[in-house]
């Protein structure tokens, strides 16, 4: 037996010194000390053995256990050492390399317009309202003097989901319920941005959803000249100091008297060309003064307040001030598309 264990002890340390990873040497601990392995295999014959041999033996026997386990615990920390290395060198950073660029987000045009309109408008006392876009037809209609059966109704093809609740075919309904809440009590000054929904072909200039833009004014005294003033403003600070302004006469079942605004072109600066159609003007947005049906269903006094409003399309807006020539780029998710604004931050 004591050949034996001492041959046990020789293979065991040379195959310990050859392992070549940490695997192979758990192999070889589990071989060797395991409840299965030839030195606890040697242990279990000692019964045999004499009254004389079997102290010395079992010294022996210890020996080698103890030998072979300091022999893989001593290789252990080497191969691990080896291990740590080999990774460090495996995961170096070269520290004077240049760095890889970071893509950066960037505001979508339609949120820049809506940001710049909104701070011009903050600037001059204003505060901006929101609504839900799923609306009652009393507030997108009948609070607007469009009462059931009205035919300028059919101007603005909706999307029904009830006989009384449909998709907002404008933010106008914000201005509705603002000046409820008010209960007749001025002054009011609201901008009002946010989707709005109509039944349209989508083409390079319709979309069956697009931002509206629009503002509310009410208290005592507000005339004409006040909305003119406002408009001026709001197109020398979108489109350029040099922009100059006129109001067209036209209709709006919310207002009386109703306006549409034209800018004069940034393109040919007036003088006429493809964009403006040659007229040297672009119809920008419609305005007018509150209709008084609409400041009375709100509880106003029309004879003793008045008031003017506006609206405006952001993607007319954004098409005109970024020169984009089809409304449907600003809805496709195209990055090329987006990137190019990144010159204009």
């Amino acid at each position: 037996m004591e050949e034996q264990l001492l041959q046990l002890k020789q293979d065991a340390l040379v195959k310990v010194k050859e392992a070549c990873d940490l695997k192979e040497l758990n192999d070889i601990r589990v071989a060797y000390l395991g409840k299965k392995g030839p030195i606890t295999e040697a242990l279990k014959g000692m019964g045999k053995l004499s009254a004389e041999e079997r102290p010395k033996m079992g010294a022996l026997a210890n020996e080698v256990r103890g030998a072979v386990a300091s022999a893989i615990e001593e290789k252990q920390a080497v191969l691990e050492k080896e291990a740590v290395a080999k990774k460090l060198a495996a995961e170096t950073l070269d520290v004077t390399l240049p760095g890889r660029p970071v893509n950066i987000g960037n505001h979508h045009p339609l949120t820049r317009v809506v940001e710049e309109v909104e701070d011009l408008f903050i600037g001059m006392g204003y505060t901006v309202a929101e609504g839900p876009e799923v609306e009652k037809d009393y507030y997108n209609f009948e609070a607007l003097n469009l009462p059931k059966g009205h035919p300028a109704r059919d101007m603005q093809d909706s999307f029904y989901i009830t006989e009384d609740i449909l998709l907002r075919t404008h933010t106008s309904p914000v201005q509705a319920r603002t000046m409820e809440k008010h209960e007749g009590k001025g002054p009011v000054k609201i901008i009002c941005p946010g989707k709005v929904y109509r039944r349209d072909s989508d083409d390079a200039t319709h979309s069956h959803q697009f931002m509206q833009i629009e503002g509310l004014v009410i208290d005592e005294h507000i005339r004409m000249s006040d909305l003119k003033g406002t408009l001026n403003a709001f197109a020398k600070k979108l489109f350029g100091e040099d922009r100059e302004i006129r109001l067209r006469p036209s209709f709006f079942p919310f207002t009386e008297p109703s306006v549409e605004m034209d800018i004069s072109c940034m393109i040919c600066k007036g003088e006429g060309c493809s964009v403006c159609k040659r007229t040297g003007w672009i119809e920008i947005l419609g305005a007018g003064m509150v209709h008084p049906n609409v400041l009375e269903m709100a509880g106003f006094d029309s004879k003793k307040y008045s008031g003017f409003a506006f609206g405006m399309g952001a993607e007319r807006i954004a098409m005109l001030k970024y020169g984009v020539d089809d409304i449907r780029h600003f809805y496709t998710n195209d990055t090329r598309f987006l990137h190019q604004f990144h010159e204009h931050e």
